[in-house]
């Protein structure tokens, strides 16, 4: 599907692991500025020399929000498997790894001098994830990020967190063309897609449609969900007299003021 992937840090399997079964395909990799400041930069060296593009640094988790779903449910299981930590915290084989609750998130004393840090420590391009304002936008962009993705974390960190659509136009407009601008959240069909790139994205991520496609039908089904978006997309392109992505503009999107439920 020659479709972009973000690797989690956080994912079950190494990212060794990941780009061995799968060495094609452009990989970024999503990381913390953890207080350990040494397994920080060594994970971005394990990135670097996998072939991985880019590191998409997530800005909006300084402490795990308050996610009610996942405490009825129980949380996550204990015996969960965390592959990228295993190199630091692993006791023995076959053992399950401990990994200490500071990493679960970013380093609640990270400010915009990490990542110059950051940026110290490796060549590839830094993309800073979960911008929602347009004041944190250019901050970003003068402490030299290389793209910006704008996030609400799924609306999962802070009940009521704004919408990225609706912050989206207002974020590319002030940044201009100095860096590239993505979005994800909420997208779930093509002409989510189209107003994502009418309203200045350069590109859409999406997450919980391929967990979705997964659990339907392991690769098959996640292949299922991008084709059908992309069927969605060319045919609301179609339907917009856009026959190229360069055609599409602004005037495709009409905002309709909203009344407040509070």
């Amino acid at each position: 599907m020659n479709a972009l992937m973000i690797m989690s840090s956080m994912s079950t399997r190494p990212m060794e692991d990941i780009v061995r079964h799968n060495p094609t395909g452009t990989k970024w990799l999503n990381i913390y500025i953890w207080p350990d400041r040494e397994i920080t930069a060594d994970m971005v060296k394990r990135a670097e020399r996998l072939g991985i593009k880019a590191i998409v640094v997530s800005a909006d988790i300084p402490v795990v929000g308050i996610r009610r779903a996942l405490k009825r449910e129980g949380g996550l299981t204990k015996d969960i498997r965390i592959g990228n930590f295993e190199k630091y915290f692993l006791k023995s084989p076959g053992s399950t790894v401990e990994i200490p609750t500071v990493f679960h998130c970013g380093d609640p004393a990270c400010t915009w001098r990490d990542i110059t840090w950051l940026k110290s420590v490796t060549k590839l391009p830094i993309v800073l994830k979960g911008i929602l304002t347009v004041e944190d936008a250019v901050l970003a962009v003068q402490h030299g990020v290389d793209g910006i993705l704008v996030s609400n974390h799924g609306g999962r960190q802070l009940d009521g967190a704004l919408a990225t659509i609706d912050v989206l136009a207002d974020i590319v407009q002030a940044v201009g063309d100095k860096v590239e601008v993505y979005v994800d959240g909420g997208v779930r069909q093509g002409t989510d897609v189209l107003k994502a790139l009418a309203l200045g994205a350069r590109a859409v991520f999406i997450g919980q449609p391929i967990v979705y496609g997964l659990a339907y039908k392991g690769t098959g089904g996640v292949e299922k969900v991008l084709q059908i978006l992309k069927d969605e997309l060319d045919i609301a392109m179609a339907l917009s007299g856009c026959a190229k992505l360069s055609d599409i503009t602004s005037s495709l999107v009409r905002r309709i003021p909203r009344q407040s439920n509070l």
